[in-house]
């Protein structure tokens, strides 16, 4: 499938540039919180992604159930980065014991290589499904699903994984890479035509300026960016530390009307994974 048959099966013309503004990390804790409800309504972001084992995932699932209108997908979640900030599964400890570590959380960001090493598909699956149906529980409609920090690339069997519970459950899935990329578009199926971007990757330096060029050279095709807002308050600050930044500068470039006005003088459409969802379910 060539790289623009995802804007003809959205019904765009092969030269339009569209763009997903995602917010992922949504539960995390409440500066995430504060800073994503503050941004949806400004039009730049148009979606969320929700982790329900955080701290804070019950008062995201609140919001979301309030306002309707926005997308919102499921961050599966099996990390937790931080030493001092921790979660675990939903699921009961003992029927997913690969996914704990020996104090009972999930593995942190600096464990994953051991993590990915040991764990059981079979648990993984549990776990994610466990995070999907209480979303579904909750009455609440998820786009779409992707994940929390996971390098898929060292075990292409959870990706698997993900495109199955995507599929079975009607909802579109964010990819990642040319091989998986093509993987899901010789199925029929819209995926983003690049790598998404994840804020994370971006140089601090002038990041503004950064984004403005990014918003002037993007391609043709979809593409999407993860971003990553907080508020550098007490709380962000004494989970990330004060040499990280990123939350802050990407609530800073979502809210800035610079943004708006370059998206609007490229001619640069902006989505939510709403129409990708009525592709996937119907295929």
């Amino acid at each position: 499938m060539n790289q623009r048959q995802t804007n003809h099966l959205l019904g765009y013309p092969a030269d339009a540039r569209l763009l997903i503004i995602n917010a992922d990390d949504f539960g995390m804790c409440h500066a995430v919180n504060d800073a994503i409800i503050r941004a949806l309504p400004q039009g730049l972001l148009r979606s969320t992604t929700l982790m329900t084992p955080c701290p804070w995932g019950l008062h995201a699932m609140h919001f979301l159930a309030q306002h309707p209108e926005f997308a919102f997908g499921v961050h599966l979640t099996a990390l937790a980065e931080w030493e001092d900030y921790r979660w675990g599964p939903l699921t009961s400890k003992e029927k997913v014991p690969s996914l704990v570590d020996k104090v009972g959380y999930f593995y942190n960001f600096a464990q994953m290589p051991e993590f990915l090493a040991q764990v059981q598909l079979a648990e993984l699956e549990i776990e994610f499904r466990a995070q999907i149906e209480t979303v579904l529980a909750a009455g609440l409609k998820p786009t779409h699903l992707d994940w929390h920090a996971l390098r898929l690339d060292r075990r292409p069997d959870i990706g698997e994984l993900m495109l199955q519970l995507a599929k079975e459950y009607g909802l579109a899935l964010r990819v990642r890479g040319r091989a998986w990329t093509e993987h899901v578009q010789s199925q029929g199926l819209p995926a983003i035509d690049y790598d998404f971007l994840d804020s994370y990757g971006l140089d601090l330096a002038d990041k503004a300026a950064q984004y403005a060029q990014l918003l002037r050279e993007l391609p043709a095709g979809l593409s999407e960016w993860a971003v990553h807002p907080g508020l550098n308050n007490a709380e962000l600050l004494a989970i990330e530390g004060d040499s990280k930044h990123v939350r802050q500068s990407d609530f800073d470039f979502l809210m800035a009307p610079a943004a708006h006005e370059i998206i609007q003088a490229e001619g640069i459409i902006l989505l939510d994974y709403r129409p990708l969802q009525v592709l996937w379910r119907n295929a």
